[in-house]
């Protein structure tokens, strides 16, 4: 690729954040402004979706490190075996109803290709720069627009940035306490955005409290957040044990008020269980239809007798196309083969930041990483959304040979350059320095004790 085709991907690429921002806010926003249903259509959200995919996948070639090949083998397993559904879902398709369903399950599933150039450090520093330079406060005009329970979805690279707390300075700390607290008091029935920012901030307290515990909590806590949704799932499925049903061990109620999907206030019950159901349909799906190994195709959705039946008037079948389950979907579309290596995407990832990083931050990462991998069991949809965009980017930094190598103080350079392009000409100078002259112990100052 040429230096001006290198040049205009990298300009690209944050512009991206500007479309997955607007079109992850556009379905939440508040009945009545016109302007937001004319956005919403399909054939724009395609458009779109092409050209961040298209954007990504010409950025593999411009700023992939060849480092980290070896350990990307399973990322192009996975795009491959997504790529066969695909194919497999052209023979699939019957009707106008599969063909829409393919293509946009198509497009979603393919995401992951963001992984390659979120490989590099300064590409996802610019894009999280841009984001925090415009995006972010565009949304003093969204938190008017938006229902309050979609705060979470537009603010989602916040709660990554939350794991590089102890290196911002004091402004940039409370402007992220801010945020997450408008996302935390926002709208309490929003249990998913609670989660995401809440686990962030629990995750960090092992920084500060990193030499009074012992040297492996990382990698306890990285193999514990695989085996309990394991675990959980073998309960569930053998009827011992359901984790969703919070009724059964939560005796007493739990309610607060949320915002329906038409506006209007209402009361919530946090225990309710909205997953169950989702488990039994997908499951007895595959089964009674023998897709549980390969899938269905992206063509496809499981049988579904609860939300199925709204699609009945259109195809002619009680069928889901896709559930708020991260996990039931890549395995109705791609099987457990698919499942599988999703998995190991995340496992091998975790497995890099926590065991084969110079710095304290990329453990932290792993950690997440592996909770993101958990809370596809509860949601976190493989579509493209900022959200998914932010887990593929949170994997591709995990992978990367060069943000592992990092030190603390490195790391802290890095991150403070996503809130002031003055840090960005540091990491610049520091590096083109590196080039030049052997490092030397101390090189770098203290910045972690150093405030603007």
């Amino acid at each position: 690729m040429t230096t001006l085709s290198k040049h205009i991907i990298s300009r690209l690429i944050p512009i991206t954040i500007f479309f997955l921002t607007i079109y992850t806010a556009l379905p939440y926003v508040k009945p009545g402004i016109p302007l937001a249903s004319s956005l919403d259509n399909t054939t724009l959200r395609w458009g779109i979706s092409i050209l961040i995919l298209t954007v990504f996948f010409l950025a593999r070639y411009s700023f992939f490190d060849k480092r980290n090949e070896d350990n990307m083998i399973i990322v192009w397993i996975y795009l491959l075996w997504n790529s066969v559904c695909i194919i497999r879902g052209m023979f699939v398709a019957e009707m106008y109803w599969d063909w829409k369903g393919l293509t946009g399950n198509s497009l979603s599933i393919m995401l992951p290709v963001v992984i390659f150039a979120a490989t590099n450090k300064s590409i996802v520093q610019s894009s999280l720069f841009f984001y925090m330079k415009y995006m972010f406060p565009l949304f003093l005009l969204f938190i008017i627009l938006l229902r309050p329970d979609a705060y979470g979805f537009y603010l989602i690279p916040i709660a990554f940035l939350l794991l590089f707390f102890p290196a911002l300075t004091t402004r940039s700390k409370i402007l992220l306490l801010v945020a997450t607290t408008v996302v935390l008091v926002a709208d309490l029935g929003a249990r998913s955005s609670i989660i995401k920012f809440g686990v962030p901030l629990l995750i960090v307290i092992i920084y500060y409290l990193r030499n009074k515990i012992p040297s492996n909590i990382f990698e306890i806590m990285r193999l514990s957040l695989f085996i309990l949704p394991l675990l959980f799932f073998s309960l569930g499925v053998s009827g011992i044990f359901n984790v969703f049903n919070m009724k059964e061990y939560i005796k007493k109620d739990i309610t607060t008020t949320a915002i329906d999907n038409r506006g209007n206030m209402v009361e919530q019950d946090m225990r309710t269980d909205t997953r169950t159901f989702i488990y039994e349909e997908v499951l007895e799906s595959a089964i009674d239809n023998n897709y549980w190994l390969l899938g269905r195709t992206p063509a496809r959705g499981n049988d579904s007798f609860t939300f199925g039946v709204y699609a009945y008037d259109l195809t002619g079948r009680n069928e889901r196309l896709a559930n708020e389950v991260g996990l039931a979907n890549i395995f109705t579309w791609t099987g457990v083969v698919g499942v599988l290596l999703y998995t190991l995407i995340f496992f091998r990832a975790s497995f890099l930041a926590v065991n084969r990083s110079k710095n304290t931050y990329v453990k932290l990462l792993g950690i997440y990483i592996s909770f993101r991998w958990l809370f596809a069991w509860i949601e976190d949809i493989s579509d493209v959304s900022l959200n998914y965009f932010m887990i593929m980017t949170m994997i591709g930094l995990c992978f990367s040979y060069s943000f592992r190598n990092m030190t603390d103080n490195e790391v802290i350079v890095w991150v403070r350059g996503v809130f002031d392009i003055r840090y960005v000409r540091l990491q610049q100078y520091l590096m083109s320095k590196s080039k030049t002259q052997e490092k030397k112990p101390g090189q770098l100052i203290n910045l972690s004790t150093q405030e603007d």
